[in-house]
């Protein structure tokens, strides 16, 4: 089954690239790597915020980290075009969490799950999964990550 077939099978729908908040650009190429930057939660054209560990659930972390996810796959797809030459090589998630909070994980497990969902053995990765104190714009998890183009 091919990429967009499999994306298409579970009711996703790339949205637009989304554009950088700051001074630097989405992606960059060097060889057949492609770094994506750091994505951050939207879900109907409004950012996902909260911090783990208070009043934010696990659960609603890991849809928080889909969501980048998303995000990261509709910047790869704009950046190279072909998702079928795309393999997921290393993800870094950092979690909006309590000091006490220690399922960081857990809630990265989002992003994780969904790029083997849709790339198969190729969206297994290696992958950091951080706390802090607070990310950019109250968003509870951003998510950056790296991709071999064949």
């Amino acid at each position: 089954m091919s990429v967009d077939d499999r994306l298409k099978e579970l009711g996703i729908e790339l949205p637009d690239a989304p554009a950088p908040a700051a001074n630097y650009v989405p992606t960059v190429r060097t060889g057949n790597l492609l770094y994506v930057s750091g994505q951050v939660p939207i879900q109907n054209g409004a950012l996902v915020t909260g911090q783990l560990g208070a009043g934010f659930s696990v659960e609603d972390g890991q849809a928080a980290a889909r969501l980048c996810a998303i995000s990261l796959i509709a910047q790869v797809k704009k950046a190279v075009g072909d998702l079928e030459t795309v393999r997921v090589v290393k993800l870094n998630g950092f979690v909006n969490a309590t000091g006490d909070f220690g399922e960081h994980p857990a809630v990265v497990n989002g992003a994780s799950d969904l790029m083997v969902e849709i790339f198969g053995e190729k969206g297994r990765h290696a992958r950091s999964a951080v706390g802090s104190s607070s990310l950019p714009f109250g968003v509870a998890v951003e998510v950056e990550g790296i991709f071999e183009i064949a």
